[in-house]
């Protein structure tokens, strides 16, 4: 006969998981991958170190699954402005000042998802999830050339410069050494029009 859980089993594996995944990201936006080693997970979860390594091999594949669901609500975030009003301009600018504003808002998870030292299975899933902002702003600027408010440009190429610039013109103000030493509003006011610029959209 085989074996088959209880929807009640069923629901209590759910709820640990969840709790786990929880509370590695109060963790992370606290203090960092530093600050959510996996005892400590096991602490504000109130569940065993045991129990965590039932769900996930790894404190590696435990990190890459946080950043994951993380990402995926900046992605949301970021398509509701990507499809929104506008023009294509106009949805750019929205979309890297938000992203900026939020990264600055949270710095510890952003600095996470961007930069922070981590092991090789993180920053194999921050390429691939780079790539899925990529597609946000690609989409942008695809709307954009096609309705003749951006010049004629490769827009996979230009969106990942995009993000690369952004990403990149955080990570000294969200990193641990330089945090809160930046005039914030005039760094999103430079990361913005920036990439406007790069892209052939002159917004002021």
């Amino acid at each position: 006969m085989t074996y088959r859980r209880s929807p009640l089993m069923e629901e209590r594996l759910a709820n640990n998981r969840d709790r786990i995944l929880m509370a590695t990201r109060k963790l992370v936006a606290e203090g960092g991958f530093r600050e959510a080693q996996v005892a400590a997970v096991a602490a504000v979860a109130g569940v065993s170190t045991g129990m965590i390594y039932r769900y996930f091999s790894s404190k590696a594949e435990l990190f890459v699954e946080v950043l994951g669901v993380a990402v995926e609500q900046e992605i949301n975030i970021l398509t509701g402005i990507a499809t929104g009003p506008g023009a294509a301009g106009e949805r750019l600018d929205a979309a890297v000042t938000c992203f900026v504003r939020r990264a600055l808002t949270g710095p510890n998870l952003a600095y996470a998802f961007i930069a922070e030292p981590a092991d090789p299975e993180v920053d194999t899933a921050r390429i691939r999830y780079r790539k899925k902002f990529g597609d946000v702003f690609k989409a942008i600027l695809i709307d954009g050339i096609e309705k003749g408010e951006l010049p004629d440009q490769d827009a996979e190429a230009s969106a990942a410069c995009v993000v690369g610039a952004f990403t990149e013109a955080l990570v000294g103000p969200i990193g641990p050494a330089a945090r809160n030493t930046h005039d914030k509003e005039r760094l999103v006011q430079s990361i913005r029009m920036f990439c406007l610029r790069a892209v052939g959209s002159f917004s002021k």
